[in-house]
């Protein structure tokens, strides 16, 4: 599959998963703020992109968001190095440049972008 093929792919997933129009789905658009996806629309996004690409997807290995809940990773509201090198780990498919500089836990779910997604799934198939 193409790289466009992906993406258009996965347009279609967040498309009916989130009930957005088409052109809302840039590569750049966040799930969170420009989508409007909730937590519970992440169990739809990866059940969505299992069945359309034919895959397995662990939600933590999507969104691992399980990190921020864990003190030995987040202390005062912020990530620690470690959790930082955790994320960056388990996520080599999201930028987590402009999340590095705050890591403010508040702000997390700005790397769930449209691209994130994407490219998760080009590294899966």
């Amino acid at each position: 599959m193409t790289d466009d093929e992906v993406f258009e792919k996965v347009r279609t997933v967040l498309e009916d998963a989130l009930g957005v129009d088409e052109d809302e789905v840039t590569q750049d658009a966040t799930l969170v703020g420009d989508l409007g996806a909730e937590s519970i629309d992440f169990l739809d996004i990866v059940f969505r992109l299992e069945k359309s690409f034919d895959i397995k997807i662990d939600q933590s290995e999507l969104f691992p968001d399980n990190v921020l809940n864990d003190p030995a990773y987040v202390q005062d509201g912020k990530v620690t190095d470690e959790g930082l090198a955790l994320l960056k780990e388990r996520m080599p498919h999201a930028n987590l440049d402009g999340f590095e500089g705050s890591r403010d836990v508040e702000e997390f779910p700005n790397v769930f972008t449209v691209n994130a997604v994407t490219k998760f799934v080009q590294l899966r198939i």
